[in-house]
């Protein structure tokens, strides 16, 4: 879903729930944020305030655990193919933020995004509206309500079409958006297609929700992307820990 979307709807639904009553929640969130895949991945936080200052790095296998307020709002992904030095300094093949391992603003595009709006009910999702370049899952733990699994444990890159595919050393390593490649009112959901009428899925929203079913494929899909949920921790997962995928493959 593009950011602009989300935050208009996650805005218009809070402040329906504090105009009934409802209060934050001052329990903080706990953040499991962990890598099976079988390559490091580096993952990116925006605001990074209360995530090791928005970025670090994971091996296989790894996991790192982080504690948000009730107020974050933000975003989670994950870059692949870095290469920092001793201070922090460096660059990667897709989710890149910047010259650093910690990011100060979002990831450059293609990239797969997990999104939170967290209150006395969150609001999450994992969107492919910006492209796709790693698996990635959002579970929720012990909550209450909706608490569906968001996200995508397939591998887009196996079936994204080739003028959408971006390669390096002749292996895809990610999948862009129709937008990006077309930058079209159509694929972009704006101008006469800017509301959820008009806006509908296109052959290649409908590649990526083959692939990633309970994922964002384009800014209007709402009814099965996006889940809420009160009183919860989560999991965040880079590839399936039921199948390990290689990222260089």
């Amino acid at each position: 879903m593009a950011p602009y979307d989300l935050v208009l709807l996650q805005t218009l639904l809070l402040s329906f729930f504090l105009l009934s009553g409802v209060k934050y929640s001052e329990s903080a969130r706990i953040f499991t944020i962990i890598n099976h895949c079988k390559e490091t991945v580096w993952p990116g936080v925006f605001p990074g305030d209360n995530f090791n200052g928005g970025g670090f790095t994971l091996k296989p296998g790894q996991s790192m655990v982080f504690t948000a307020p009730v107020s974050f709002q933000g975003r989670i992904w994950g870059r692949t193919g870095c290469n920092f030095d001793k201070n922090g300094n460096g660059s990667c093949l897709t989710g890149d933020c910047g010259p650093s391992l910690k990011c100060t603003g979002t990831g450059k595009t293609p990239a797969s995004l997990a999104e939170f709006t967290l209150a006395s009910l969150d609001f999450y999702d994992v969107s492919l509206v910006d492209g796709f370049n790693v698996p990635m899952s959002v579970t929720p733990l012990n909550g209450k309500g909706n608490c569906s699994v968001a996200g995508c444990n397939g591998d887009l890159r196996k079936s994204c079409p080739s003028e959408l595919a971006v390669k390096n050393n002749g292996k895809v390593v990610a999948c862009r958006s129709a937008c990006d490649v077309f930058n079209t009112d159509e694929y972009c959901c704006r101008g006469n297609y800017g509301n959820p009428t008009t806006c509908q899925p296109t052959f290649y929203s409908k590649k990526f929700k083959e692939v990633c079913p309970t994922a964002y494929s384009y800014a209007y899909d709402d009814p099965t992307s996006i889940f809420t949920c009160s009183g919860t921790d989560y999991v965040i997962a880079f590839c399936s820990s039921s199948e390990l995928i290689n990222l260089n493959s």
